[in-house]
């Protein structure tokens, strides 16, 4: 806990999904402010070792990565972030061992949240049908082509899927998060 935090999500444990071009603040903030609140945050990549994040227009900051995709498993996290920025998610939704993870994820009833092009990786999953979601415009034809029910509002949650659009959504994006996960599991989404 920081002396700006608590110790809301003590025991709680996260998984960050990105790779190598994450929008770098859709990364570093919800990490911090899960971190701030209790919260243990892994970051799980398609490598070990650290990836490099992308800042507005150019490249950012590496990232410590804590797990690779293939030794993560679900049962070990109470939710799933995924960050955007373009090259990320759609380096990650061209990886089948992430695409189930997410796909197992959004199964479970667990916590999920995507912002920005993020949500590219859950249409991959075949599981965004009939969900009320946002994200970046950009994609906003992709999610509806997919079946979601797509808005232009900073942050939409449908039963513990949590959608936000860009930077700017980040500090709703951060307490639907920790809201959603004092709430606990939902019904599993298929």
């Amino acid at each position: 806990m920081s002396i700006f935090g608590s110790d809301k999500l003590k025991g709680k444990k996260v998984a960050i999904v990105a790779t190598d071009g994450f929008e770098q603040v859709e990364l570093t903030e919800p990490k911090k402010y899960l971190e701030d609140e209790g919260a243990q945050v892994d970051v799980i990549s398609l490598k070990s070792g650290s990836i490099k994040g992308w800042d507005k227009t150019d490249w950012g900051d590496k990232v410590s990565v804590d797990k690779v995709i293939g030794d993560a498993k679900v049962a070990d996290y109470d939710a799933l972030v995924l960050p955007g920025g373009q090259i990320n998610p759609d380096k990650l939704r061209m990886e089948q061992s992430v695409v189930d993870f997410v796909g197992e994820f959004m199964r479970s009833g667990k916590v999920v949240a995507a912002i920005c092009h993020g949500p590219w990786t859950l249409i991959e999953t075949g599981l965004v049908r009939g969900k009320k979601m946002t994200s970046y415009p950009s994609i906003k034809t992709d999610l509806k082509n997919a079946g979601a029910h797509w808005e232009d509002s900073e942050v939409v949650v449908d039963k513990g899927l949590i959608t936000s659009r860009n930077p700017g959504d980040i500090p709703a994006f951060n307490k639907k998060i920790v809201e959603e996960m004092l709430e606990g599991a939902h019904a599993p989404r298929s």
